[in-house]
């Protein structure tokens, strides 16, 4: 392992990927006196989310290149990854062969964290539950930093964290697969289904990143997670550490569970009802698996059961994730543009109980659609296809219910406002990635409630 700040000034440091995380994390190691270079494949002008220019890195004394990697990257102690970057990528393979270590920005940051950190995984519901965690402990008083995938690079506030705050981190599994001694206090495991199969060789591969998450707990550390999760469950009942199960199934001999409509929480043979699920206001069975999740991480840094209690009560959700937008001639506008695969669309589908006009599509990372045909033929009137896997999910749902291709938002919306009646709720799900048309999903989601706000 490198060793901490001391050990950091005059190492020579690579940074591949030169967006929000990796510019955080070159920031990180020049303050700390590291030699930096960032490189990206990608001209400066490209790279989303652009918060600097190269005179501003000539500022800071960072070397850099953009359009192409360059041997230069190779004359490091160590590389920084940013999770935009596959693993397998020629430069980062290439630098494995020649023995160079490379580390995730979550790794180097928490070097310098003084604080304890509740981490969050899973392959859906990780912003949700983040988001809870930190309004849980901001109210219960802890100075709270929320970090990680969830949009903010943890390497921008590591130094204002002390032993009394909290550091809330989303993490995904891109981000766990370049950790090296990265420890959570309390890690939080939501669930495993099959995404970024486009970037793992195998479903196996993908299940294992997200495992990596204990990988340096020790004994008094928790774990909490999704006991219904037939891949979740056996892997953590295995581990050395203390955990903390939740379920909406199950009774459990401790943990949170559902008890005649109540999230109860159990531990030490003493039951106490927290709230009534009917009393959250994020609706659908996956924002109470979030709950459960967010309540036991509170209980795990001895958070009282009345502020859990009176922040689930007030928590209002996240934007683009089953997002009220707009109701329009009775008509309900839903933003979920964050549901980037299909168990997250199943979820979305869950949740209503109206008809559903279902605007789908973009970039697919190797979707199956069959989890959920049963609720498409059952709920859905229509479905309006964009993007680049708009040819797949007219061929995958034709013959279930009314399919018709969009080749822009704009006029996917317009489809389905024209098809709409009283009572029906216009639903954005796609269960892919924005790439193909938007710069992410949160520009996805800002375009359609734009357009829907024009109606």
């Amino acid at each position: 392992m490198i060793e901490r700040e001391k050990n950091i000034k005059e190492k020579k440091v690579s940074v591949i990927g030169g967006a929000r995380s990796g510019l955080a994390v070159a920031k990180l190691l020049k303050k700390l006196g590291a030699d930096v270079f960032i490189s990206d494949m990608k001209k400066i002008e490209e790279i989303k989310y652009v918060r600097f220019t190269t005179s501003e890195l000539d500022s800071l004394g960072i070397k850099y290149e953009f359009g192409g990697h360059s041997d230069r990257v190779f004359d490091c102690d160590f590389i920084v990854i940013s999770p935009g970057v596959p693993s397998n990528a020629d430069v980062i393979v290439k630098a494995k062969n020649m023995g160079i270590k490379v580390l995730s920005e979550i790794e180097v940051a928490s070097w310098f964290c003084k604080a304890p950190i509740v981490a969050v995984t899973g392959t859906n519901g990780k912003t949700t539950t983040t988001s809870l965690i930190g309004f849980i402990f901001r109210n219960a008083g802890f100075r709270t930093i929320v970090a990680g995938n969830i949009g903010s690079p943890f390497s921008d506030f590591v130094f204002d964290a002390d032993e009394k705050s909290v550091v809330v981190l989303e993490v995904s599994s891109f981000q766990l697969d370049h950790i090296e001694t990265f420890k959570p206090r309390v890690a939080v495991l939501l669930n495993i289904t099959p995404d970024h199969l486009d970037r793992y060789a195998s479903f196996g591969d993908y299940i294992l990143s997200k495992f990596r998450i204990f990988k340096n707990q020790k004994g008094d550390d928790f774990a909490v997670y999704n006991y219904d999760d037939e891949i979740v469950q056996p892997y953590v009942e295995s581990l050395n550490l203390v955990k903390m199960p939740f379920s909406v199934v199950e009774r459990l001999p401790v943990g949170a569970f559902i008890d005649e409509g109540y999230i109860v929480l159990k531990f030490e043979n003493k039951e106490n009802r927290i709230i009534k699920m009917g009393e959250l206001k994020i609706r659908g069975i996956h924002n109470v698996y979030n709950s459960l999740a967010a309540a036991l991480a509170a209980r795990a840094m001895e958070v009282k059961d009345e502020i859990i209690r009176e922040s689930l009560k007030a928590f209002e959700g996240v934007a683009h994730r089953l997002e009220f937008v707009r109701e329009i001639n009775g008509v309900k506008f839903i933003n979920d543009s964050k549901a980037t695969n299909v168990n997250s669309l199943w979820y979305a589908l869950e949740s209503f109980d109206e008809p559903i006009i279902l605007i789908a599509g973009g970039r697919d990372k190797g979707n199956d659609y069959s989890k959920v045909y049963d609720l498409v033929k059952r709920k859905v009137k229509l479905i309006v296809a964009i993007g680049e896997s708009k040819e797949k999910i007219y061929n995958e749902f034709k013959t279930l219910t009314s399919v018709v291709k969009a080749n822009s938002m704009e006029e996917a919306v317009k489809i389905s406002f024209e098809n709409a009646s009283p009572g029906d709720v216009v639903l954005l799900s796609p269960a892919c990635a924005s790439f193909d048309m938007f710069e992410d999903y949160e520009h996805r989601g800002e375009v359609f409630k734009k357009l829907v706000n024009e109606l």
